[in-house]
């Protein structure tokens, strides 16, 4: 499905299944350019869905008020903030007062459990390739953290080496990094598949080439 199909029926669904108000209307009022090119240049083309995003998420503040995450990511029980960092807003021109509000947001919200990754709007324009590996990090994680159950070591190490990849690998190209026999790296990536953690992308009678499901 193309980014624009895919992305409108993203925010109508957001939108028509918001029942918070304050929420809502800052959906329909539409996302900035930021997070739209973050969505599009990033996101999307090593994703390739929307599941588990939430963009404009509310939170309460330590003084008992409301912001709103540019996306909140929660796959399961996970809670991961994505924050698009604009230079002349959060860098260059920043008052001494929203610095230390931003730091103190960023403290609050790592005290109640989320994983904080800001991304600079001028990497996802100058470097989108860059992004695109720390999104597939921090999906990895998450994915590998909620797995149904306990990984070995070999299984979580493939997790992380696959995440860490911006294309399909193969038995081979795990073998060399686990230095095990490439028979072995098969009966792993097999597992792996069967706990729903890999699909298979090319090859379905002999599985050759394997992605993180995500």
């Amino acid at each position: 499905m193309k980014f624009e199909q895919a992305f409108e029926a993203f925010m109508n669904l957001q939108i028509s299944t918001e029942a918070n108000g304050r929420r809502r209307e800052k959906l329909e009022r539409g996302l900035g350019h930021g997070e739209l090119e973050f969505l599009r240049c990033v996101w999307y083309p090593v994703i390739g869905h929307f599941d588990h995003l939430y963009p404009e998420w509310e939170v309460r503040d330590f003084a008992n008020g409301y912001r709103y995450l540019d996306f909140a990511y929660m796959p399961g029980d996970a809670k991961g903030v994505i924050e698009i960092q604009g230079y002349s807003s959060h860098a260059r021109d920043l008052e001494l007062g929203r610095f230390k509000d931003l730091c103190l947001r960023h403290c609050h919200l790592a005290l109640d459990g989320w994983l904080v990754m800001p991304i600079a709007y001028p990497s996802i324009v100058e470097s989108p390739k860059q992004c695109q590996q720390l999104i597939l990090s921090i999906v990895g994680k998450f994915i590998s953290s909620t797995a149904p159950e306990p990984l070995s070591w070999l299984e979580s190490e493939t997790i992380r080496f696959a995440r860490r990849l911006l294309r399909p690998f193969s038995p081979s190209d795990l073998s060399a990094h686990l230095q095990v026999s490439t028979r072995h790296a098969r009966t792993i990536l097999h597992l792996l598949c069967e706990k729903q953690l890999l699909t298979v992308t090319r090859g379905q009678e002999r599985a050759r080439m394997y992605r993180l499901n995500l």
